[in-house]
């Protein structure tokens, strides 16, 4: 029997590749592929491709389920809009280095002529967006209900994949050498103005 693949789970696999490749070639076995894992994630791969090692398939898992680089996803509460009687107002808080933008929020995401992502555009829920812009957010709760139908797997893989094909190129990379543009509406930057300047009035 003339196995289909061999493992390499630990060590220098870099060389230890080359070794079991030089064997399996020796033997005959040149169709055998070489299948590599052990705490790989994207850095170590693109070091092992980029180093010619003739590894045919890799496996990736203790580092696809948990973010080494982010373990833990820091969130704080900020009250943004304030209703009372039916009437609803916006606030912010102006503390240094803890300022918000008041008002509830849409994030519109603009193409460039290529039809590619070139930005996106935090403003005022009630604002249009640019033309052609795509809103982001969507109600998925409305007291305490969930908002339409559940999306499947599939189709948030494929917004997923969509979403990040529209990306420039050098985002696309694993050291971007450029930071991808956000910037504050027109009308959101004028109202957290004229609400700061209210408070220190």
């Amino acid at each position: 029997m003339r196995p289909a693949a061999v493992r390499l789970d630990s060590g220098d696999l870099d060389q230890l590749s080359r070794g079991v490749r030089a064997i399996l070639d020796a033997s005959g076995l040149t169709e055998t592929r070489i299948f590599a894992s052990g705490d790989l994630d994207e850095y170590r791969i693109a070091a092992l491709l980029a180093s010619g090692a003739p590894i045919d398939a890799f496996g990736v898992g203790t580092r696809l389920a948990t973010s080494f680089d982010q373990p833990a996803l820091g969130g704080i509460y900020k009250l943004v809009e304030l209703e009372t009687a039916g009437q609803s107002r916006a606030t912010l808080k102006a503390s240094a280095g803890k300022a918000t933008f008041p008002g509830c929020k849409q994030v519109w995401r603009r193409r460039d002529e290529s039809g590619g992502w070139r930005g996106d555009i935090i403003a005022l829920a009630g604002e249009s967006g640019p033309r052609g812009a795509e809103p982001l957010l969507v109600q998925v709760m409305a007291n305490g209900q969930r908002c339409g139908s559940a999306v499947s797997a599939g189709a948030a893989r494929e917004r997923a994949r969509r979403q990040l094909s529209g990306l420039p190129p050098e985002l696309r990379t694993l050291e971007p050498h450029q930071s991808y543009a956000v910037q504050p509406s027109a009308a959101l930057v004028e109202l957290r103005d004229r609400l700061t300047a209210m408070q220190r009035s």
